[in-house]
């Protein structure tokens, strides 16, 4: 699951993204408000860890315009502790309020209590670098130009771009696109795999899905 943190204090942004990383979350820091809008609009996330007093956009900001677009669950991490500063974030759409300075136990114990309320979201829109995909439109482009794509290409390139910068096994791909157990003795996924690439990847000198040898795939911008 992606968290996005918005903290412009160095050290507790780093305490906080190397904690929740090896705890199983994909982080991804924003170090002022302006920042924290364009991943907010561009991105898809699972859960916002949002500080209150920052450069640019304040918390109170972005929370508005969170709950403008979607009902991702928001915590609140501040030291901002008067209690009317918690009824404001609360009664602007805030799921939850913790006090800097604050145990990670009970931040995580927290985060994990958020994400298990929060129902399974489907996502219309992916991007990964030039390459977007429209879930709706069944609609597929890079750099601007479409790209066609049979049923399981694009269950497939979904999956990719739904778990992005996770090591997919041939086994796990089967049983997601195909609902089939895995035969090692079946080379479908690496067919499928081989023509996908041929149509988002080989046009462009910019690769995205890769091959870990004896691990399975995964689609990541690796600049």
């Amino acid at each position: 699951m992606r968290i996005l943190v918005v903290e412009d204090e160095h050290k507790t942004a780093d305490y906080l993204c190397r904690g929740l990383g090896e705890s199983g979350y994909r982080v991804e820091v924003a170090l002022n408000g302006y920042d924290a809008q364009h991943l907010i609009t561009e991105s898809e996330f699972d859960l916002i860890i949002l500080d209150v007093m920052l450069p640019g956009l304040d918390g109170w900001q972005l929370l508005q315009l969170i709950r403008g677009r979607s009902q991702v669950p928001v915590l609140f991490l501040t030291a901002m502790d008067a209690v009317e500063y918690r009824v404001k974030g609360l009664e602007l759409g805030a799921d939850d309020y913790l006090v800097k300075p604050f145990s990670f136990v009970e931040l995580l114990a927290r985060v994990r209590t958020l994400l298990r309320r929060s129902p399974p979201r489907e996502r219309e829109h992916f991007r990964a670098a030039d390459l977007e995909m429209d879930v709706l439109r069944r609609r597929v482009t890079r750099q601007g130009e479409r790209i066609a794509l049979t049923n399981k290409e694009f269950s497939l390139l979904e999956l990719f771009l739904d778990r992005e910068g996770e090591v997919l096994s041939r086994t796990y791909i089967a049983s997601r696109v195909w609902q089939m157990n895995f035969d090692s003795d079946t080379n479908v996924v690496e067919v499928a795999v081989r023509r996908l690439r041929a149509k988002v990847d080989d046009p462009y000198s910019r690769k995205l899905i890769h091959t870990e040898r004896g691990m399975g795939y995964v689609l990541e911008d690796r600049v």
